[in-house]
Parts: structure tokens; C-alpha cells; sequence
């Protein structure tokens, strides 16, 4: 694989560390924002997998960066074995540059770069508008839709104006940082709910957990759980850690947590057929939110056997 291909209108070039600061600004271009310093950097960098910045970037004859696509290797646990995988992640085109065809150009190129470093599979959450282009141009196939359970916290009206506010809304990161310190334990996030049921999912060893540092999610005790957070304008579950008999009595304490920490609602992700989604499903109604969806690249797969939950979605 050619790290860099050459047209009269454009250069593709592959990943690495020293232009992944094309990436950020992009994303500035595309989205508006600016990114944490190095968080692409500590994104992208999956060297516990041997196997790292996994993507293509195109550029203008300017060298402006015009389209981005990217995959962060990873390991599931699939039948007992270890298998290198990895998840689509940033698809990004410059707003000057759309319907040009760099999604699928890029893409294709990043299969085959996968393909050489023997990842089997790549598994992705994309949204509405992204769904219809992986699945009729990339040849992905859907195994299912996960679930959203958004759980309410009473808070009054004012609260909701207020935070709007940039200021407030740096003082609340704060305070939420200090808040969610006090019930945080020492560990990088929790394992896999979704082995208990006998499915395959991602494999949360100590490698991808400290990786998985780059993003500001903590460990908190409920209860007697551990639950993996993040919270922001919502109080984001990633996974939980249950004791036996403990949902109710966690959710309690999780509620009143929420409420603390000034945000309007708790909201929960997880693939269909795995315990929590049924003890969510009995007391909370289930909204329908990512669709999973694979690209098979090597070997055979029992892929509606492979379930996820909000923990596993890169923006965690």
C-alpha cells in the first residue's frame, strides 16, 4: 500500500503522527470546533494493538485538507479467541469539497490498508445520513439498532436557560469534574457487560482501558456497582459493572448524582438480547439510536452475536 497517491486535482496521503494536525483543522472547518490539544494524537495511537494510524487524508493542491477517513484498531472477544478489528471512527469532507466522492475513495483505501494488517473486520455507529452511503456504496451490512434509554432529571426551566451561558458552562465543567472526583475509584474504566450473556464484544484488557484514558470518562461507585460516565450536557452511561440485585438501588443514586450535577438527563445505550438492556427495557422505554453495522474483511463472523454498548462508540 502506497502511503501516497497523486491526482491532478488532489493527494491522498496515509495517516500518521506528523499530519494529524491536518485532521484537527478539518474538523475546524467541518464542525466548527477546535479540539483538545493532542486528543487526536492519543486517539489515533492504538500502538497496544501493533497496528496505528489506520486512514487517508486528502488534500488540495493548496494543501488544504479536504476529506478524512479513519479506523482505531482494537481487539474483540469473539469464541473465546482474541480478534483484531477495528472501528470506523472520523469521516470528515471539507464543506467546499462535498459530493465529490472522497468518502468512498478514502474508504476503499483504508479497507485495504486494513486488509494488509490482517484486521478482520471493521464495525461502526454511523449516523441517519452516513447509513445509507456505507451500506449501498461500501457494501457494510446492518446486524441490529441499539437502544437510548434517556432517564429525566427534575430540574427547573431557569437552570436550562443559565447554562446556555459560555461562563456557566465552564464553571459547571468544573464543578461536574470535582463532583464526579469524589464518587470516582481508581480504575480505567470497567469490563464488558456483554460477556456475561455469552456474547462477543470489545475486548476491555489493561492495554485498551489505559488507552481509553485519552477521553474524560470516570469509574464511579453506585451503590454497590461501578458504573463508567461521562458527563456533559447529559449524564452519559457507558457500561456498568452490576452487583446482583443492586439496579434499583444504583439508579436511585444515580438520579440524585444527575441531579447534582445540574444535567436534565441520564441517557443509557445497549445492544438488544443483553441484560442491561432488559433491566433498562422494564422501567424505562427503549428509543431506538445507532445502527450496528460490519464490514467483513477477513474470515466468518457470527456477527449478530457481537453486542455493544455506549462505552464501545469512539466519542465515549
Amino acid at each position: 500500500m502506497n502511503a501516497e497517491t497523486q491526482t491532478t486535482e488532489y493527494t491522498i496521503e496515509r495517516l500518521t503522527s506528523t499530519n494529524l494536525a491536518d485532521v484537527e483543522r478539518l474538523y475546524k472547518a467541518v464542525y466548527g470546533r477546535i479540539l483538545p490539544p493532542g486528543f487526536l494524537l492519543k486517539k489515533y495511537d492504538t500502538v497496544f494493538t501493533a497496528v496505528k494510524y489506520v486512514g487517508f487524508i486528502a488534500y488540495n493542491k493548496q494543501r488544504t485538507p479536504i476529506g478524512y477517513y479513519g479506523v482505531i484498531p482494537c481487539f474483540m472477544w469473539i469464541d473465546d479467541k482474541r480478534v483484531l478489528a477495528a472501528q470506523s471512527a472520523d469521516t470528515m469532507t471539507h464543506p467546499g469539497y462535498r459530493n465529490k466522492g472522497f468518502f468512498t475513495e478514502l474508504a476503499q483505501l483504508t479497507y485495504a490498508l486494513c486488509r494488509n494488517n490482517r484486521i478482520n473486520f471493521v464495525f461502526g455507529f454511523p449516523n441517519q445520513n452516513s447509513l445509507p452511503g456505507f451500506i449501498n456504496k461500501l457494501g457494510w451490512q446492518m446486524t441490529e439498532r441499539m437502544d437510548c434509554f434517556i432517564i429525566p432529571v427534575n430540574r427547573s426551566s431557569w437552570i436550562r436557560f443559565f447554562k446556555k451561558l459560555p461562563f456557566v458552562q465552564r464553571m459547571l465543567n468544573r464543578y461536574q469534574q470535582v463532583l464526579l472526583n469524589r464518587h470516582s475509584v481508581q480504575q480505567h474504566g470497567v469490563a464488558n457487560s456483554v460477556f456475561a450473556n455469552g456474547f462477543g464484544g470489545v475486548y476491555r484488557d489493561y492495554d485498551y482501558l489505559n488507552y481509553k484514558t485519552y477521553a474524560p470518562a470516570k469509574v464511579i461507585e453506585m451503590a454497590n456497582s461501578t458504573l463508567w460516565v461521562k458527563a456533559g450536557t447529559v449524564l452519559l452511561i457507558g457500561d456498568i459493572c452490576l452487583a446482583p440485585g443492586d439496579f434499583d438501588s444504583m439508579m436511585y443514586q444515580v438520579k440524585k448524582l444527575a441531579s447534582n450535577l445540574f444535567v436534565n438527563e441520564i441517557h443509557f445505550h445497549a445492544s438488544p438480547g443483553t441484560s442491561l438492556h432488559h433491566l433498562f427495557s422494564e422501567r424505562f422505554k427503549p428509543i431506538p439510536s445507532f445502527p450496528v453495522i460490519f464490514k467483513v474483511l477477513h474470515g466468518d463472523y457470527k456477527l449478530d452475536e457481537i453486542k455493544f454498548t455506549a462505552a464501545d462508540i469512539d466519542t465515549f
